[in-house]
């Protein structure tokens, strides 16, 4: 296979003035051995942060027990399992489950990560409880979001099993946390207790993703091995362009401290979940103190000409996919000048491998962008203000009021917000739906092809442990799009005083808050009766004004109609 293309000219000296900073600093030597001052003079949060570097070896021992856990739930009858579980707890396992699915044989996977009524509803109506087996996951033991998940699963089953509840629930959790004590008082089939010095963004590779990854039936020994293997080139320290950690490092850095911060990953379609989790790991390590990369996963493809001069293309090319496309795709941004990086991988196994070499980059990044990787101090302001919103609730019995506006408006302050650099983040709390999803995907290419800006997309309350950290900590380049469904019917939470709606609503009234304390732009749109109507409605009010095709879809610009 011929090497891929280098970067241009000048990105290329760049990139290597860097290697040579790095290797000058001892950075690969010192990470290994867990030198805290390639962050910073204090060692709080990272000293007890950096079991990822050795969590490889710890997991390959309990390959076996694993297997065996995974053979005798399937032996149970056990057909679904769902893991209830937020940001670093479910977006490791959803790439494993839309890259591999189950094997055969093997229960099918579903992790629910959202208070969005609508998405509980369609979970709980899908499986049957006596046939299910429930991941609790959480590193903390008492996320607000996993704990009422936990209380509606927990009283479907008991109504199902009766004094057998507790066999149908497995727990992942740190040592000694409200979870632990909980699963054990209520006789859980399985405990399994996670290395506390393992950050959630950085855990996939440890109990929180292979216990989902060995109930699809994935070969854990391989996925390890692939991983392993990609550790042990990222000790490399010269010539450090052999490192694969390091070199993805130093490329992000390098480039964001010239502006192309917006890291776009295209990916192959068997792994295009893989930027859900890359796009949590990027954006919680780095964007803090006013900079960050800025990921961008699952845009839609524009023209090459459309994307402004603050791009980094990071190219996942799965051997054998349906990569055409995207093959003429990077060639063309390659022509106009654009940096791609282009990473290969031989089968979906090594994802393992990637999901170490992008820890061990972002640990670089963050040496070279002067921030501490493996904190968020943003993320709690989200949460504070939630608890907040709920306490006023239950004293006056209602939600603080929100400041909507219409799709027309929504348009006239987004066409006005859209400048170069920016980047549009669609905040959505709604109840996925193909049609859902097709729709986002024409706003995000509409700004992208008429207005020239960067979109990053995700699902509330999941983005509050993913890109919330950036969004308030990171660059101040972001405009805020939060478009939010009618959240009926609802759903009780037992043994709470307020809803799963009101919860999700709450959550998005506090994020609100937060992105307003850094003075942030935030556009609220209720979807209302239609959302489809309005999410295509606002697309084409984005749009230049031109005929429409009978479908209702914008041309795309510079086309001219057929004729007829």
């Amino acid at each position: 296979m011929n090497p891929p293309p280098p970067l241009p000219p000048q990105f290329h000296q760049l990139v290597g003035s860097t290697r040579d900073a790095l290797v000058a600093a001892g950075v690969v030597e010192r990470l290994w051995t867990g030198d805290h001052r390639l962050w910073k003079p204090d060692p709080t949060e990272i000293l007890n942060r950096l079991g990822w570097l050795t969590v490889i070896d710890e997991m390959r021992k309990q390959t076996a027990a694993l297997t065996t856990f995974a053979k005798a739930a399937r032996d149970r009858g056990i057909r679904d399992v769902v893991l209830l579980g937020m940001g670093g707890s479910s977006l490791g396992p959803e790439v494993l489950r839309a890259s591999f699915g189950p094997a055969p044989r093997y229960p099918r996977l579903w992790v629910l990560d959202s208070t969005v009524p609508g998405w509980v509803r369609r979970v709980t109506k899908t499986i049957n409880p006596a046939q299910t087996l429930f991941i609790v996951a959480s590193k903390s033991g008492g996320t607000i979001e996993v704990m009422s998940l936990l209380a509606h699963f927990w009283e479907l089953t008991r109504q199902a099993c009766g004094t057998r509840v507790g066999e149908q629930f497995v727990a992942i959790t740190d040592p000694a946390t409200g979870l632990e004590k909980l699963a054990a008082e209520r006789q859980f089939w399985r405990i399994f207790t996670n290395p506390p010095d393992i950050g959630g963004r950085y855990s996939i590779l440890s109990y929180f993703g292979l216990v989902p990854a060995s109930l699809l039936g994935i070969d854990l020994a391989l996925l390890l091995t692939r991983a392993a293997d990609m550790a042990g080139r990222c000790r490399v320290q010269t010539p450090i362009e052999q490192n694969p950690g390091a070199e993805l490092g130093a490329t992000m850095g390098a480039l964001a401290r010239t502006g192309r911060d917006k890291i776009t990953l295209l990916t192959s379609p068997k792994i295009a979940s893989f930027g859900l989790w890359a796009e949590q790991l990027l954006a919680e390590s780095t964007g803090k103190e006013g900079t960050g990369l800025v990921p961008v996963a699952e845009e839609p493809l524009a023209s090459a000409a459309a994307y402004g001069r603050d791009r980094l293309f990071v190219y996942l090319r799965l051997a054998g996919d349906a990569n055409r496309q995207l093959d003429r795709h990077t060639v063309a941004l390659e022509r106009l000048g654009h940096p791609v990086v282009r990473l290969t991988l031989r089968d979906r196994h090594d994802l393992g491998g990637e999901f170490f070499r992008w820890e061990f980059a972002t640990a670089v990044a963050g040496h070279l962008l002067g921030i501490q990787p493996f904190d968020q101090p943003n993320v709690q302001e989200s949460k504070d203000n939630t608890s907040r919103v709920l306490g006023a609730l239950q004293a006056t019995g209602r939600l603080p009021r929100r400041t909507l506006v219409a799709p027309k408006q929504a348009a006239a302050q987004l066409k006005r917000l859209c400048r170069p650099g920016t980047y549009v983040a669609l905040l959505v709390y709604a109840t996925p739906s193909p049609g859902i999803e097709r729709a986002l995907r024409a706003l995000r290419k509409t700004l992208v092809a008429y207005r020239g800006v960067t979109t990053t997309a995700g699902y509330g309350p999941r983005y509050l442990h993913s890109t919330g950290q950036l969004h308030k900590g990171g660059p101040t380049s972001g405009v805020f799009l939060q478009l939010i469904e009618r959240m009926q019917p609802d759903i009780p939470i037992p043994e709470k005083p307020f809803t799963f709606g009101t919860l999700a609503e709450a959550q998005a009234a506090g994020d609100v808050e937060a992105l307003h304390v850094h003075e942030r732009a935030v556009i609220t749109v209720s979807l209302g009766k239609q959302p489809l109507a309005t999410l295509n409605g606002l697309t084409r009010l984005l749009s230049p004004s031109r005929p429409a095709r009978r479908s209702g879809v914008p041309r795309t610009a510079g086309r001219r109609p057929r004729k007829k």
